[in-house]
């Protein structure tokens, strides 16, 4: 399948910006092709918040800044709102902040949700995978 819009969880972020291995490889190759392939990376504003917090937390508020400056460069930021939210609270799903995530990509016509924590994304209507498997589609 052809995705045109690949929705990207923080921890896929989160892996190359703070090179936890084994899975840096992929997040950063995943940004490479997305420079070359026909395919568009999104994250949600609530994602750069939470990145923000957890990068300022490993490095300082300066890197943190830095590193999404040069991000919000390579991306896509979609915005969320109140609708995302009362969605979420809604929704059996037991993880609610994936459930927002999901909510976002949903409304925003996403075709793929990218992320290690792929559990949590069971039973939506987008298909999910890790990183690795994506490229290995391509």
């Amino acid at each position: 399948m052809t995705y045109k819009t690949v929705f990207v969880d923080s921890d896929i972020i989160l892996d190359m910006m703070l090179e936890r291995d084994p899975f840096n490889k992929f997040s950063k190759m995943l940004f490479q092709e997305a420079k070359t392939k026909s395919f568009a990376i999104y994250t949600s504003a609530l994602v750069f918040a939470n990145l923000h917090y957890l990068i300022a937390k490993y490095f300082d508020r300066n890197i943190a800044k830095e590193q999404l400056r040069v991000l919000s460069k390579l991306i896509t930021i979609i915005s969320f709102d109140e609708e995302h939210v009362k969605l979420a609270l809604s929704s059996e799903h037991v993880d609610f902040e994936d459930t927002v995530q999901y909510q976002i990509a949903n409304k925003n016509n996403c075709d793929l949700i990218i992320t290690r924590n792929t559990k949590h994304y069971k039973r939506f209507d987008i298909p999910v995978l890790t990183a690795e498997q994506f490229l290995r589609q391509l």
